[in-house]
């Protein structure tokens, strides 16, 4: 007759135990991507973001000028911002949401996702961050003013730049709102969109406004070479673009739901324990 039986340990499975700890890593990846953040850090990157941006985006027409001749291309010009910020989402989106546009920020507001208090610190970093860029390139290269975006220099140049930023601006702000958590733009889909979306609208309109979509790329090199030719050109047309913008995803989307505005604030993850 034979003895009781002995349960045997089963072996654990090293794949079950692979996707426990990739998903547990995974789990804590997004609890520090949505995170929330202090302000202070916030504006770090903000003023960083758009440092950087104004760099690459009025550096081209600086260098060109400095150098006496065209060796960059309007091809390159415009495609090079769009790069960058492709780059800046991947690296710095979950810190602040790297808006580094004041008519982004003023978007993220008018959708009720971004606190009120904290509109005018962003708006103030971001400006800070272009005039120094422009500070740094007027010192190493100068003429600054060459890498400003003003208005086609023929009759009627002002008011149709003005059209063309709105319609721009709008486009760009609907992207970066539909593909961002909350107010942050993270990860791949927003990276990609907003990135290939601020180079394919440079590379048709450039000609005509500069395709700028940003008050603070534009005003930064303007107030250090103090050159202020059609300035509100770049004020009015991206505030007005933000606003259809807004409105336009509040007629398909509605008013953001208790999740989005979780989001924005860094309490909503994607992942459940």
């Amino acid at each position: 007759m034979s003895g009781p039986s002995v349960a045997r340990p089963t072996p654990k499975d090293p794949q079950s135990s692979d996707e426990l700890i990739g998903t547990r890593y995974l789990i804590r990846f997004q609890e520090d991507t949505l995170r929330h953040r202090p302000l202070w850090i916030r504006l770090i990157i903000e003023f960083v973001g758009t440092f950087i941006l104004v760099t690459v985006a009025a550096g081209s027409g600086v260098i060109n000028h400095y150098v006496g001749g065209g060796p960059i291309s309007r091809t390159a010009a415009v495609v090079a911002p769009g790069a960058v910020v492709m780059a800046m989402i991947y690296a710095f989106g979950p810190l602040s949401g790297l808006h580094i546009n004041p008519a982004v920020t003023l978007a993220f507001a008018g959708r009720r996702v971004f606190k009120a208090a904290w509109i005018l610190p962003y708006l103030a970093a971001q400006m800070a961050g272009a005039v120094l860029s422009a500070l740094f390139l007027q010192v190493v290269y100068g003429h600054v003013a060459s890498g400003g975006t003003y208005p086609i220099a023929t009759p009627g140049g002002d008011w149709r730049s003005l059209v063309m930023e709105i319609v721009l601006t709008a486009i760009l702000v609907s992207v970066i709102v539909n593909t961002a958590t909350g107010y942050r733009s993270i990860g791949h889909n927003a990276a990609l969109a907003v990135g290939a979306t601020v180079a394919l609208l440079g590379l048709f309109a450039s000609p005509i406004s500069g395709a700028s979509m940003n008050p603070a790329r534009t005003l930064g090199p303007d107030i250090v070479g103090l050159d202020f030719n059609g300035w509100w050109v770049y004020i009015v047309g991206p505030v007005v673009g933000a606003a259809i913008a807004v409105m336009l995803i509040g007629l398909v989307r509605g008013l953001p739901d208790h999740e989005e505005r979780e989001a924005a604030e860094g309490g909503a993850l994607p992942l459940e324990r």
